[in-house]
């Protein structure tokens, strides 16, 4: 009885010291050279007296603030409170035109959020906590597009962890990602067929057109033009009442944006070859928007291209484009699930971590 006494307080004792804070988050500022945009976040610093590894977090598609706050659920602090936890400096950034950060999102591309990235390594190795050597950008999403651009640019980065990470070109991610939504989606056969006409219609108009100064014109014709040839199929179905309709207005005014005129060109095999440090890159099975078999097989296949097989990827069962366990799996599903990271994605990075920086 006495040996089962010891052991339930050693086992407290161990929970408590390891769900302990061993770290202190502290509000930061630095500005772009031309002092344009002024960046604010989040650094957050193990206890000790060592010089830590650190890494960046990089935010995905859409304004984030620097917790990553996404349908109730804050995933960059909870992943940056980890990695503190286990002695990494995590850097975490509100995006443009967000929270502290100036700036406008909207004019910005997905270069100009490697730029970012850049900065913030730069404002990492200034600070004296930080082991200059060994600091890593975590991609999430687009962020992984973003993370690669900036590796292939500078040898300040030593390794790249890419979660529910994008490796595909601009246009094909696109296409995938859509043909994903609408195929998962709850819609008749007959309009998923219809959705993904239009959408590959308009995105190749789009990618043809991305730097023309008619693309407007462009994606109104084309759209035009489909709507007479799918209104006279519509006619065949003899169905009643066409619920169908595609968002013409505000995806015109989306893709002549800087942004989508950046990215659907983008080229992610050209850009990956010039990457040379160690990569893990983690996606669930159920991730709707980084379609996570093509994107782990790229990886692989395009880093390798340039001569580096220092790559790691995992494909986690029943995880979600947040990496959080799920069990339907769909976008409803997400402010409803109370668990955090999937925490074999949280075993992954450690592992790897200890085994490829520490």
């Amino acid at each position: 009885m006495n040996k089962i006494r010891l052991l339930i307080a050693a086992l407290a004792v161990f929970t408590q010291t390891s769900f302990a804070q061993n770290f202190i988050d502290k509000e930061i500022t630095f500005k772009s050279p031309d002092d344009s945009i002024s960046y604010a976040g989040t650094l957050s610093i193990p206890g000790g007296n060592k010089k830590s590894p650190a890494v960046v977090i990089i935010s995905g598609t859409g304004r984030q603030d620097r917790d990553g706050l996404m349908a109730g659920h804050k995933i960059f602090k909870e992943i940056a409170d980890s990695l503190a936890n286990h002695g990494y400096a995590v850097l975490r950034l509100d995006d443009r035109g967000v929270g502290k950060t100036t700036g406008v999102y909207e004019h910005a591309t997905t270069a100009d959020f490697a730029t970012d990235a850049l900065l913030a390594v730069k404002y990492l190795r200034s600070v004296p906590q930080v082991d200059a050597g060994k600091i890593g950008l975590i991609g999430h999403s687009e962020g992984g597009a973003i993370m690669s651009i900036a590796a292939s640019k500078s040898k300040d980065i030593k390794f790249l962890i890419s979660l529910s990470g994008l490796a595909m070109n601009g246009y094909d991610a696109l296409i995938s990602q859509n043909e994903s939504i609408v195929n998962n989606s709850t819609l008749p056969d007959y309009d998923k067929a219809r959705s993904n006409d239009i959408n590959e219609r308009m995105f190749k108009t789009a990618l043809k057109y991305a730097d023309s100064a008619n693309m407007e014109a462009k994606l109104n014709e084309t759209y035009n033009t489909w709507k007479v040839k799918d209104d006279a199929y519509f006619r065949t179905l003899n169905i009643k009442f066409d619920h169908f309709r595609f968002p013409v207005y505000s995806f015109v005014n989306y893709a002549i944006g800087p942004w989508y005129r950046y990215f659907i060109k983008y080229d992610a095999a050209k850009t990956m070859a010039n990457i040379k440090v160690p990569v893990l890159a983690i996606n669930g099975d159920k991730d709707n928007y980084v379609v996570p078999e093509a994107n782990l097989q790229n990886w692989r296949n395009y880093i390798a291209a340039g001569g580096n097989k220092n790559v790691e990827t995992h494909l986690l069962k029943n995880v979600n484009h947040l990496l959080l366990p799920c069990i339907t799996c769909n976008q409803a599903e997400i402010p409803n699930i109370k668990s955090g990271v999937s925490p074999e994605a949280f075993h992954i990075i450690f592992s790897w971590l200890k085994k490829t920086i520490k």
